[in-house]
């Protein structure tokens, strides 16, 4: 039987090379001395880099935590359905842009994991597109200023971006006739040689409006520069540049969020953000990436649609906490607000975790620990706690609805 139920724990910093070297260390209070870049901090129970809890019989991976005792961690319900810890919670520092991705629906992921199987790919290829069976959708919340790109533009935006950049005049009767796929499909298998021809005046134009201080960040341009960089415009040129005119630029100020579905096209830009998503690897890469990218695949399982992002401001769930509604079952996310005269009680019904971004706490239950800022407590389920403070407390709490 587990004695306590309220336990600290430690994530694992992912290196990957588009990260920052300043804002996951300065928040776990390490420094980084061999400047390396800290993309990520894993918190969860990924089979690939689970994060270890502190128990009073030592330190224990919570993945075989979770196994040896799924009921009391997780409850049966949650175990019975996704057989795991069903999120994976992160804190992300945007320093390049990453790739363009789409991830596919669950169904989707079922087929085509069956499907690379029977094939024999290896599970580690790189040209392997589904590395277990399960959908992929995802949320962020902004930690600081935060830009990505979300799914088509609307229509009428589309049709004025493609007639008013003069290397995409001719797209603007392809765009006509065939709509968003028809679009997208003729700039992504466009032969090599005819994508250079398209593009690189596009790219030296826009360095030159960079060098000249005539590029704000809402535009595409900005972003291609960056991409870019003082780089001189030569070999082949990245077709995922295409992608950044096609789609929605969105600007994502602290505590608002996004939620990114099956289908919907994005890549994230720049900023820092909490991010929760499924646990699964599954995506199909359309660019701005060195990794494998698979047009007929990434075309099969996008969303050809303008939409409006919905920049969700969160929503009031219990006095300290705001609620960002997600449509999945596999995760729910909540921010939680609390100054030195207020307190938050609530009851787990699935594992929780909660980092602390600003402040310090204390978490009473079952046992009691005292969390501040660049720590992680995970709460088991069927636990009532409550969060009190003699400060002013910032942190984010990842659970199953």
């Amino acid at each position: 039987m587990i004695q306590d139920k309220i336990f600290m724990l430690t994530g694992k910093v992912q290196h990957y090379a588009w990260g920052g070297f300043s804002f996951i260390p300065n928040w776990l209070q390490t420094g980084n001395a061999d400047h390396t870049p800290c993309a990520e901090y894993w918190m969860g129970a990924h089979p690939s880099a689970s994060s270890v809890l502190a128990t009073s019989e030592g330190d224990i991976s919570l993945q075989a935590f979770i196994k040896a005792h799924p009921e009391q961690t997780i409850n049966s319900q949650v175990f019975n359905r996704f057989g795991e810890l069903p999120y994976l919670f992160k804190i992300l520092d945007v320093k390049d842009m990453l790739s363009i991705q789409v991830h596919p629906s669950k169904p989707e992921a079922e087929k085509g994991f069956a499907a690379e199987e029977a094939a024999g790919v290896p599970i580690n290829a790189p040209t392997r597109n589904y590395k277990d069976k399960n959908h992929k959708p995802e949320v962020m919340v902004a930690l600081s200023e935060f830009w990505l790109l979300h799914g088509f533009l609307e229509k009428t935006l589309l049709q004025n971006i493609l007639a008013t950049t003069p290397e995409f005049v001719g797209l603007v009767d392809v765009f006509a006739e065939k709509g968003y796929k028809g679009l997208y499909q003729y700039v992504m298998e466009l032969p090599q040689e005819h994508v250079n021809v398209l593009l690189s005046p596009l790219v030296a134009r826009e360095l030159e409006r960079k060098r000249l201080n005539q590029l704000e960040k809402s535009e595409p341009g900005w972003w291609v520069a960056k991409l870019y960089g003082d780089n001189t415009v030569t070999g082949d040129m990245d077709r995922g540049i295409f992608s950044i005119y096609f789609f929605n630029i969105v600007q994502v100020q602290p505590g608002e969020a996004v939620f990114q579905g099956a289908g919907i096209p994005h890549a994230y830009m720049e900023g820092q953000n909490m991010e929760l998503m499924a646990n699964s690897d599954n995506v199909l890469r359309g660019g701005l990436t060195p990794k494998h990218v698979d047009i007929p695949e990434l075309l099969k399982h996008t969303t050809f649609e303008g939409i409006i992002p919905n920049i969700m401001k969160g929503e009031e769930a219990a006095p300290g906490e705001k609620l960002y509604p997600c449509p999945v079952p596999d995760f729910g996310i909540s921010k939680i607000e609390i100054s030195g005269n207020q307190s938050y009680s609530a009851q787990s019904t699935s594992l929780e975790i909660i980092a602390v971004m600003q402040g310090s706490m204390q978490v009473s239950g079952t046992n009691q620990l005292t969390v501040s800022k660049g720590q992680v407590v995970a709460i088991l389920q069927g636990e009532n706690y409550k969060i009190s403070t003699t400060e002013n407390v910032l942190a984010y709490k990842a659970f199953v609805p």
